[in-house]
């Protein structure tokens, strides 16, 4: 029988690059006939078909960019996502497209019309569905290859450990501020770095804490006032979503962030940018 190396070859094809060079290419629908003849995930027949050289045309646009050895390490990841409303429904879109291989999402809501002005999974035809049965919809049809792991909980002090073993990078994408200590000391006690993130009405910040650091969640309180009394707008979240998922493919693809021990802060309305330090872990671009 023809390994899976073999029939990668076979089924790959030859293209003109965007950079100009021509270069082996696999189609998403070779993937998944080679995925469902090897009893393996897409993910396993993309990184199979990048350390030959060959390109998904999936990710086609993401090199030079992401290098073929950066999408692999992608491919390759688990990222722990805690939240699927606003931040987290962007980010998960976000993280399928760019090939994020195994996700690991949580969150025990359901939609509601609420919803609707700015939360990427919401749909006035899944009001009342759970946020964790959509993700999982949502990965089959934009990114099949993924590996999704969701899950229908609030996750507790008691169960974060749980949710974070074998993950590579920890995101914060609960709404208010209420439980994000308990998730920044869960990723550092499991040695991990965290990406996070918050906004109310124009304003929000995003930061990278790495495991035992100083981080947001120490300084800003519990107080969710600010979120529920200025709203979230749509151009927020979808900005400070895309500025945490950046971070997180950082540290997989390159094992940095420039916001390791720090904070940035950012004024949308007057678009100013502060970058504030309060970790030991300061990274430089």
């Amino acid at each position: 029988m023809a390994t899976l190396a073999d029939e990668v070859r076979t089924l790959s094809g030859r293209a003109t690059l965007p950079w100009g060079d021509d270069g082996g290419v696999l189609s998403m629908d070779a993937v998944r006939k080679l995925a469902r003849q090897h009893g393996v995930s897409g993910r396993i027949v993309e990184i199979e078909a990048l350390k030959q050289g060959v390109s998904p045309l999936r990710y086609l646009r993401n090199q030079q960019a992401i290098s073929g050895s950066e999408q692999i390490r992608l491919l390759e990841s688990r990222v722990g996502q805690v939240g699927l409303g606003g931040l987290g429904g962007t980010l998960l879109e976000q993280f399928l497209r760019a090939g994020v291989g195994t996700v690991r999402c949580a969150d025990g809501d359901a939609f509601e019309e609420s919803n609707l002005n700015r939360q990427a999974l919401s749909s006035p035809d899944n009001l009342g569905q759970t946020k964790a049965d959509a993700a999982r919809e949502r990965a089959m049809a934009i990114n099949p290859s993924v590996d999704m792991e969701p899950v229908e909980t609030f996750l507790t002090p008691d169960t974060l450990p749980e949710f974070l073993n074998g993950c590579d990078v920890a995101v914060d994408a609960l709404g208010g501020l209420e439980t994000r200590l308990h998730l920044q000391q869960a990723a550092a006690e499991a040695g991990l770095p965290l990406v996070t993130g918050a906004l109310a009405g124009w304003s929000g910040y995003v930061g990278v804490v790495m495991p035992g650091d100083t981080g947001p969640a120490d300084i800003m309180g519990r107080d969710n006032g600010a979120e529920e009394t200025l709203g979230c707008p749509a151009p927020s979240v979808a900005f400070f979503a895309s500025l945490m998922a950046t971070e997180t493919l950082k540290l997989i693809t390159i094992g940095r962030s420039p916001l390791a021990g720090k904070m940035l802060v950012v004024d949308m309305q007057t678009m100013t940018f502060e970058t504030v330090i309060i970790g030991k872990s300061v990274s430089y671009p």
